[in-house]
């Protein structure tokens, strides 16, 4: 547009009412295809947010959880609290190759020759040799494990296997028991 030759007047009514006038009929023939795109945008991003965000939701709600029990295993050792509910009554059991079964690892209370018809329950971790157990990593367990006695390795055994039966632990402790008496 060549502004040479043309009055004051004429650029100014360019600006102030035909550039408008010419932005709205073009918004008006164009208006479906930027809704389009402006939706599609929108979605998008409301689409990864949400995402996002139940990912979030979900990693703390793990997170507290894991905190949360940490917290009451650490004062149910102190005897702050009351001792946590038993285990179900079915909880996973590992592997054989893993471990051996992990009701007869440990005698049950009051029996004095190992033997009992009725199931073992778990040790507290007050009665087990690693302070604070169920506030630890199987790694950090894992390295704890070494100066164990077998009978102190029974009872992680057992109480590892009827709670969490992380396959690390009952490993490791296997091959502790498995190698020379110590």
């Amino acid at each position: 547009m060549a502004d040479a030759g043309r009055s004051p007047l004429e650029q100014a009514l360019d600006l102030v009412l035909y550039a408008p006038v010419g932005i709205v009929l073009s918004a008006q023939e164009n208006l479906p295809d930027l809704v389009a795109k402006g939706r599609e945008r929108v979605a998008a991003q409301v689409a990864l947010a949400r995402m996002i965000g139940q990912f979030a939701v979900r990693e703390g709600e793990k997170e507290a959880r894991r905190r949360f029990d940490g917290v009451t295993a650490t004062l149910a050792g102190l005897g702050l609290l009351p001792p946590p509910e038993p285990a179900p009554a079915n909880p996973p059991q590992p592997s054989a190759a893993v471990a051996p079964e992990p009701q007869s690892a440990a005698p049950a209370a009051g029996s004095s020759n190992g033997k009992s018809d009725a199931v073992a329950e778990p040790r507290p971790t007050a009665e087990l040799a690693i302070p604070g157990y169920d506030t630890l990593s199987a790694s950090q367990v894992v390295q704890r494990l070494a100066g164990l006695s077998r009978e102190e390795l029974d009872a992680v055994r057992a109480y590892e296997a009827s709670t969490r039966a992380r396959r690390t632990i009952l490993s490791k402790i296997s091959q502790l028991q498995s190698g020379p008496p110590t």
